[in-house]
C-alpha cells in the first residue's frame, strides 16, 4: 500500500512527499528526471556512514550530484531489472518511515527510515535495514536536498 503524508504544516508535508512519495516512485521506475530538481546541486555532499555507529568508519560516499545521480540510477536500474513477487513501489513505501522532520531556520533535517523487505520472485529476499539523515534548505523554489549522511545503522 502507497503511504499516505502524515504532516499537515505546508513545510513538513513538502519534505515528506519529496523524500518519500516522489523519491520512491522515481526509484522505482528509475527515472532521475523527476526528482532532478529537488537539490541543491553546487552544496550536494553525502556520507555512506556504512551501517556503522563508529564515525571513524563513515566515507565520503559523493562529492558531487552527478556521482550521486550515476549510482542511484546504477541502484535503481538493478531494482527495476530484478523480478519481484510483490509491486516493488508499495513494499518500498511499506519498509519506509519519515516521521521525524525539524526545521529552524530556512534548514531542516529528515530522518527516513529503512525497515522491512521485498521479496523476489526467485524466492530471495531484499533486506531494507537502515536510515538516513537528510539536510535540506528552503529556497525561492521550496524545499531542495543540500547533502544527507546514509546508511546509518538503524535504530528504532
Amino acid at each position: 500500500m502507497i503511504k499516505s503524508n502524515p504532516f499537515t504544516d505546508k513545510d513538513r508535508a513538502a519534505i515528506w512527499d519529496m523524500l518519500v512519495t516522489r523519491d520512491i516512485k522515481a526509484y522505482c521506475e528509475a527515472d532521475w528526471s523527476q526528482v532532478a530538481e529537488d537539490f541543491v546541486e553546487d552544496e550536494f555532499y553525502a556520507i555512506n556512514a556504512n551501517k556503522s555507529e563508529n564515525p571513524a568508519a563513515w566515507t565520503f560516499a559523493f562529492s558531487s550530484l552527478a556521482d550521486y545521480q550515476a549510482e542511484w540510477l546504477r541502484q535503481a536500474k538493478i531494482a527495476q531489472d530484478t523480478a519481484y513477487s510483490e509491486p516493488l513501489e508499495a513494499a518500498v513505501h511499506a519498509a519506509t518511515t519519515l516521521n521525524e522532520i525539524t526545521i529552524e531556520n530556512g534548514r531542516a533535517i529528515a530522518r527516513k527510515q529503512f525497515f522491512g523487505s521485498i521479496q523476489r520472485a526467485d524466492g530471495g529476499v531484499d533486506e531494507l535495514l537502515w536510515q538516513s539523515l537528510y539536510y535540506l534548505k528552503h529556497t525561492d523554489a521550496g524545499w531542495k536536498i543540500c547533502g544527507f549522511t546514509g546508511y546509518l545503522p538503524y535504530s528504532a
